[in-house]
């Protein structure tokens, strides 16, 4: 037996809630397929900046994260080569904070419907409806199946069975080991309110606040060896050649006793970043009569400038706009779906601008400054940057509008 819903959303993280609140918000139901057993919380900290903020607005849900992690008042980096080192701190111009990941997901899910989210669902592939009208079909891992009147991928930006079905091609990826975790300090930490961005060799430390006594901490280093046997690894062990790298290194005391006094079950690893050149976001063909992607699966951009997350936020809000006005303003039948795909359309031409200066900007940070080995290459990257405003942080100063 087939089941049949208006709307499918396949994929239940941050960018998957996000699409299903923003509809139920505007009075539309949907399904989220979700492949593990529960909500995804794991991930650590994310940095929401002002855009992301401004669509957690939308969404209603800014006014009770914004009590569980405070602002981030300013920048400091800090870059370490041998004797030599070069400081700069300044203000954050925008509104920053780190949220607990798990707040979040928790914040985006609570408000929808019970039965919203179907948990344990595993596809194994997405067909076109035989009845045509830009339909889709979803063939479940156990057999089962699901006909969906508008489908949208938001399974990330590996494996995402949406964008394959798309015909995108699969993500680019950069082998590097990260460790992410939280510390926590029940007497108060000792840190500024600010976002420690510390350079030494080819490691990349990230210290962020989130409260008076919690620390979200990341480390990034190239991966290990083959045989460092980190597949499977207890993290603990994982954390610890972390801190004897970063010893090695002459890594500051004050990181490495964040890192070492982590809380173990909050410690996350990611072997490799992922990342849609921007080109392919430019010339990508995001949609196949009702079927469409947003997030990751559509716009994978590493870490880089940490708008990952945000630019999830803003394609919620604004896919669940664009086909709210579809279902406002169309009727049943043939009407009514041309309606939908012209929405899906309009979504789409009014989030790639957007979307390709943000993966440029993420792909000539984090891929080419890093691993070009030319100074004319740089010299040019360096210049994109600043027609980008990357040092004011331009892009954080979007707002992708009302709900």
């Amino acid at each position: 037996m087939t089941e049949a819903h208006g709307i499918v959303i396949v994929g239940g993280g941050i960018c998957g809630l996000a699409t299903a609140l923003a509809l139920h918000r505007k009075g539309i139901a949907s399904l989220v397929l979700e492949k593990s057993e529960v909500l995804r919380a794991e991930g650590a900290g994310i940095g929401v900046q002002a855009n992301g903020w401004r669509a957690l607005e939308q969404l209603g849900v800014a006014g009770e994260l914004r009590k569980t992690a405070g602002l981030i008042t300013s920048y400091h980096d800090v870059w370490l080569q041998g004797d030599k080192s070069t400081r700069d701190r300044y203000p954050v111009r925008t509104e920053l904070r780190c949220l607990n990941r798990k707040d979040l997901i928790e914040a985006l899910a609570k408000d929808l419907p019970a039965g919203a989210i179907r948990f344990g669902c595993r596809i194994a592939a997405v067909h076109e409806d035989p009845g045509g009208h830009g339909a889709a079909v979803l063939t479940m891992a156990d057999g089962a199946t699901i006909k969906a009147k508008v489908l949208i991928g938001c399974d990330g930006g590996t494996n995402s069975v949406v964008a394959r079905y798309l015909g995108l091609p699969p993500v680019r990826t950069i082998p590097r080991l990260v460790l992410r975790g939280f510390t926590s300090y029940p007497h108060g930490h000792p840190f500024k309110n600010e976002f420690l961005r510390l350079r030494v060799g080819d490691f990349f430390i990230g210290r962020l606040t989130i409260t008076d006594n919690l620390v979200h901490f990341f480390v990034t280093m190239p991966p290990p060896s083959p045989d460092a046997g980190l597949a499977g690894a207890d993290l603990r062990d994982v954390r610890d050649l972390v801190l004897k790298e970063l010893e090695e290194h002459q890594c500051p005391a004050e990181i490495t006793e964040v890192v070492r006094g982590s809380d173990p079950e909050s410690l996350n690893l990611v072997t490799k970043f992922w990342y849609r050149p921007p080109w392919e976001v430019a010339l990508g063909g995001f949609q196949k009569g009702a079927v469409t992607v947003a997030g990751d699966a559509m716009h994978a951009m590493g870490p880089f400038i940490g708008q990952g997350g945000s630019a999830g936020l803003e394609d919620a809000v604004v896919l669940a706009r664009t086909l709210a006005r579809a279902a406002g303003g169309a009727g049943e039948g043939e009407d009514g779906e041309a309606a939908v795909g012209g929405a899906i359309g309009a979504y789409i031409r009014e989030r790639r601008l957007r979307l390709v200066l943000l993966s440029l900007e993420s792909y000539i940070m984090g891929v080419l400054l890093v691993r070009s080995p030319s100074p004319a290459v740089k010299l040019a990257c360096m210049a994109v940057l600043v027609l980008l405003g990357s040092k004011s942080l331009r892009h954080a100063n979007f707002d992708c509008g009302r709900l």
